[in-house]
């Protein structure tokens, strides 16, 4: 079991971000990147939908011999993860909007959340603000657009430039210190949030925790790969292969179109 592949899906391109830290931290593991770019973006989904599309995906994973899923959507996260644990007996790794973090960073209190709209209305998205409400002021904005533009291909485009110049305006009004990603899209936003951001507000998304949390319950679980070999990555989409190539940047990896 432990030389199986560590599962990886997302609602398109943006869990790419989690793979590369999880490869970076865990090069020994193989792993399966399962890009449902087809129903991008889940955010303005209803929950069922959303539980629908998750469970679909984990099966194609569990079924193509994944030993741990990673559900690196913030949105399948905050909507499904609960019922996926139900429902399969392998571990799940889930991802949310860094709140924590950035609460203990920031000097204001006051911090802006860039995410969809299914992960803002999530229960699991209130539960984990509200341990913090009385001493923060969020400003939350929904991303509208930003996974479309993203899964097309256009994440430099003037349209996007635009695009999060509004969504930052009222932000950088109400004085934050503090941005929080709530998309895994969103990470590949970084250098041109850091061009248009005043310099004091940092930027904090979760691709890092999510890898050292996979480690941690990977050794947890008896299931880390003890081989000396590179794990190898494999990567399937029902989207625009190019638009992964791109973000990609390696050449040492399977890439396959499927219909799904």
């Amino acid at each position: 079991m432990s030389s199986k592949a560590i599962g990886i899906f997302d609602s398109g391109v943006g869990g790419i971000s989690v793979w590369k830290e999880i490869r970076n931290q865990l090069p020994y593991e193989s792993t399966i990147y399962l890009s449902d770019s087809k129903h991008a973006p889940y955010g303005p989904k209803e929950q069922k939908a959303i539980i629908d599309l998750s469970i679909k995906n984990t099966q194609w994973l569990i079924d193509h011999g994944c030993k741990m899923i990673v559900v690196a959507c913030n949105t399948a996260t905050t909507n499904a993860i609960d019922q996926l644990r139900i429902k399969f007996s392998v571990p799940f790794i889930g991802i949310e909007p860094a709140i924590k973090p950035a609460a203990l960073q920031s000097k204001t209190k006051k911090i802006g959340v860039l995410a969809t709209e299914g992960t803002l209305s999530s229960n699991l998205f209130h539960k984990a603000s509200e341990l913090y409400l009385n001493d923060l002021y969020l400003v939350e904005q929904v991303g509208d657009g930003i996974v479309e533009l993203i899964e097309q291909g256009k994440l430099y485009s003037n349209e996007m430039r635009n695009l999060l110049i509004k969504y930052l305006k009222p932000m950088i009004k109400a004085k934050i210190d503090c941005l929080v990603l709530g998309c895994t899209h969103y990470h590949f936003l970084k250098p041109i949030l850091q061009e248009l951001l005043p310099k004091y507000i940092s930027v904090i998304d979760s691709p890092e925790a999510v890898a050292k949390r996979t480690k941690s319950v990977l050794q947890q679980c008896k299931l880390s790969n003890n081989k000396v070999l590179k794990g190898e990555s494999q990567f399937y989409t029902n989207g625009d292969q190019a638009v992964i190539a791109d973000l990609l940047e390696s050449k040492n990896v399977t890439l396959k179109k499927i219909e799904f």
